[in-house]
Formats: C-alpha cells, sequence, structure tokens
C-alpha cells in the first residue's frame, strides 16, 4: 500500500514552538520503518516542521496519492488533525484515514464522535498495531479482531481489546531517511540533532502525565548495544554529533547507563547529548559516566517549591536532595535545566511564590515554568472533571502557557501574573544575564523569554 504520514499543521502554538525548538516526528519514523519492512511505500510530511498549510497537506495527498493517510496528534492540536482528516477525504473518500498519538489514546470514542472523517483511531503503541491494521486494509479483510484501535461500524463506535506492550528490541531502526533532517531547530537555529529514544515508559505515577498510563506503568529499555549501532549508524550517516533522548527517565536503570556510557567511550564515539532525569537516579558514578560520555544537558523535573504538592501530585521526591543532585551535575560542567509548574488547583499564591523562590535559590542553568495542565489520560484531568475545575473544553488552549483549569484560591489573572514574574525574576537576574553574556546566549535567551510571555 502507499501510505502518507503526517504530522498536522501548526494548532495551538505550544511551548516548544514559542521557544522554537522543532524535533522530528520519532514516533512517526518507528512506524514508517515497520511500514516499509512489511513492504509498503511509505512518506513523511511533517506539516508543522515545514510551515504548511491544510492546502498544502491537500496537495500533497493528490500528488502522492497514497491509500492511507495516518496522522499523529497531540492535545493542542487536534483540531488540526482532525481538518487533516477532512482535506484528505475531501481530496480522495475512498482513502483510509488513521490517527494515532497521546490524545486519542485516551479519547478513542470523542475523537470519532468528533470527526467523521477518521476511519481508526489507534490506541497506545502504534507500531503493530498499524503494522496489522494496514495488513488486513490491503487483504480487505475484515478489521474487527485487531487490538488497540477504535472504528465506527455504521451508527456504533467500537473499541477493541488493547494491544500488549511490544518488545522495543524487535523495531527496526526508525526511518530517518524519510525526513528533512536539516530542518529541525535547537534554540531557534538549525541544529542536525539526532533524536533516540533508549527507553519507553515510567513506573512513577505523577498526577500530570500520562506515560505511566499510555505505557503500563512499566520501564523498558532497548539493548544497550542497538542503540549504540543507532548512534553509530547516525555519526557517520549524518556527519553530527547532536543527540537528544527522549525517554522519560533516561538514568532510572543506573546498570543500564553505566553500561551505555561505557559502550560510548570504547565505541570511541565523541558526541554531545542530553537527557531527562529524576534527582533520585543521580548519584556521582552515574553523573560522572554521564560526563564522560559526553552529556552536555540534564532535564530534571522539580515541579514545586512546596513539599505538600510535591506529596499531592505523586512525584515522589524529597526538596532537599534537590539541590545536593544539581550542584553535582554542575560540578562536572553538565548544564541543568529545571521545570517547574505553577497553577494546581489546591495551591494558593504563598505556594506558587515559594515555587519561584525555590528555583531562584537553586540556580539551575535554565529554568521552565509552565502552568498545571490537565491532559486526557492523567490523574489531574480526572481531578479537575470531578471537581468541575475545567475552565474550556477547547483542546487548542491546553498549551501548558494558558489557564484551563481553575483555581481553588487563585484566579486566571493571578495565575498569569505569577507566571510572567517567574520567568521575569529567574532571567532579569544581573547574576544570570552576567553569565550568558559570557556564554553568548543572552540574545536568544531575551527573544525566547519574550515570546513566552507574548509580548514579541
Amino acid at each position: 500500500m502507499r501510505i502518507l504520514l503526517v504530522t498536522p499543521p501548526r494548532g495551538g502554538e505550544e511551548l516548544l514552538d514559542r521557544i522554537q525548538i522543532s524535533a522530528p516526528p520519532l514516533g512517526l519514523a518507528y512506524i514508517a520503518a515497520v511500514l516499509e519492512q512489511e513492504g509498503h511505500k511509505v512518506k513523511i510530511f511533517d506539516a508543522a516542521v515545514e510551515g504548511a498549510r491544510h492546502s498544502d497537506v491537500a496537495l500533497e495527498v493528490k500528488r502522492y496519492k497514497p491509500d492511507l493517510v495516518g496522522i499523529t496528534s497531540t492535545t493542542p492540536s487536534i483540531y488540526s488533525a482532525y481538518k487533516v482528516a477532512e482535506v484528505v477525504k475531501q481530496v480522495d473518500p475512498g482513502i483510509t484515514t488513521v490517527i494515532g498519538g497521546p490524545h486519542v489514546t485516551f479519547t478513542p470514542i470523542e475523537t470519532l464522535k468528533e470527526c467523521r472523517h477518521l476511519d481508526y483511531v489507534v490506541i497506545g503503541e502504534g507500531e503493530a498495531t498499524i503494522a496489522e491494521l494496514v495488513g488486513k486494509l490491503e487483504k480487505c479483510e475484515e478489521t474487527s479482531d485487531v487490538r488497540g484501535i477504535a472504528y465506527r461500524r455504521g451508527d456504533t463506535i467500537r473499541v477493541n481489546k488493547p494491544r500488549p506492550l511490544i518488545d522495543l528490541n524487535k523495531l527496526p531502526p526508525p526511518a530517518r531517511h524519510l525526513l528533512s533532517m536539516s530542518s529541525y531547530t535547537l534554540l531557534g537555529k538549525p541544529v542536525k540533532a539526532i533524536h533516540v529514544m533508549a527507553s519507553r515508559g515510567c513506573p512513577f505515577k505523577c498526577i500530570f502525565c500520562s506515560s505511566s498510563r499510555l505505557f503500563g506503568g512499566v520501564c523498558r529499555y532497548r539493548d544497550v548495544n542497538a542503540v549504540l549501532d543507532e548512534i553509530e549508524d547516525c555519526v557517520y550517516r549524518y556527519k553530527t554529533r547532536n543527540f537528544a533522548f527522549v525517554d522519560d527517565e533516561f538514568t532510572l536503570n543506573m546498570k543500564w547507563v553505566l553500561s551505555f556510557t561505557k559502550g560510548l567511550k570504547e565505541r570511541g564515539l565523541d558526541i554531545v547529548y542530553g537527557c531527562s532525569s529524576r534527582v533520585d537516579t543521580l548519584n556521582e558514578e552515574v553523573l560522572k559516566g554521564l560526563k564522560e560520555s559526553g552529556c552536555k544537558e540534564l532535564y530534571i523535573g522539580v515541579e514545586s517549591g512546596s513539599q505538600e504538592t510535591i506529596k499531592r501530585i505523586k512525584k515522589g521526591i524529597r526538596l532537599e536532595i534537590v539541590p545536593k543532585a544539581v550542584r553535582k551535575a554542575q560540578a562536572l560542567g553538565i548544564e541543568v535545566v529545571a521545570t517547574f509548574m505553577l497553577g494546581f488547583p489546591w495551591e494558593t499564591v504563598d505556594d506558587m511564590k515559594k515555587t519561584v523562590k525555590f528555583a531562584l535559590k537553586l540556580n539551575p542553568d535554565l529554568a521552565q515554568f509552565t502552568l498545571a495542565t490537565p491532559y486526557p489520560g492523567t490523574e489531574l484531568y480526572e481531578y479537575a472533571k470531578k471537581n468541575n475545575l475545567l475552565l474550556t473544553r477547547d483542546w487548542s488552549q491546553y498549551t501548558t502557557l494558558k489557564p484551563v483549569m481553575k483555581g481553588l484560591h487563585f484566579t486566571a489573572k493571578t495565575l498569569v501574573r505569577l507566571f510572567v514574574d517567574a520567568y521575569r525574576k529567574f532571567y532579569l537576574r544581573p547574576t544570570f544575564i552576567a553569565k550568558q553574556l559570557v556564554k553568548g546566549r543572552l540574545s536568544y535567551l531575551i527573544r525566547m523569554v519574550g515570546k513566552l510571555l507574548g509580548v514579541m
């Protein structure tokens, strides 16, 4: 079959859009690789990064003449994804339309009700499901026994049994050859960075994150040598040293991480990379291994400066260990990007001020503040629905930059003011500005903060 995989044109403006970071759609690249392995002809159209409009998607469909169009979507871009399905059907009603991603995984029935132009919803991990579904469609066979899908039969919407988690080591390398690898940006600059998935899932149950539910509450790692082989191939194929790991918790398995960092050094792979981590997984041995193997940046989720909020969001860390972990990383020359959230429903203004104060005292190299956003599939969403706290069901507003949830002790206007103050207080400190001047990135950071706050 001829298959076109699409990221929709930009819908709701998300955090990464504002700070000019665009990453290859690794999920689609994996799906493409699996479909190519099955003998299908596949093309990826990354409309979001190419700045394409829905009319451009229609033209691409007319040119390529696919049998099936697969669409991926986040919560804020879901309406844009619906529009993609609509223009596909306008070009040719006989084209099968399939949508996947975390948003539709948790709203399959709602998705099919909201968009009559969609034929199938893929629920959860998509690789094995889409391969089986396409195989059935190619042979004109019934799809009622395909696990992990929702679909329409007349006026009835059916949701099939879930598909078991797949063996990550059976996946082929992502089809990066179908992507324009030079089109992606990092901190506003075109940087050829290779995004790699070493693991999937997270065993923790933070109420604002759907990962544990999406991937069954476990963390599965790929074989170390398979990851190293992929990196080695990309170094020579794409002539780059820049890598970014998309794992939820890269350092969760200490034995795996140390084996990986050792393997990088043994193979002489001189790369630089960034990854995400929890503070309670960062001991001196892990940090030293990361540094010596090329890790330049750690993303650490702190979320709040209130231990009570940490407890209520089920983060499972103690705030007193955060400064120690950050200092150890910085002492080795690893930059730390700490992330914080404001606006959990029960928080008071003092609680949020405490978070900002904690961020200032912690003094990471960079800080990211977002607004607590109740995405479908999270415990926070269920809490907000149960307590009638949702300010809107317009998914395009769910960007982490706009209030979409009521507070019990604050107004939306107050929350926005605290959000703006957080960025101003962190990024306009004289000592911070002086440090960025030395690093040569002050102008970018000024633009970034301006875009985040909507003033540039």
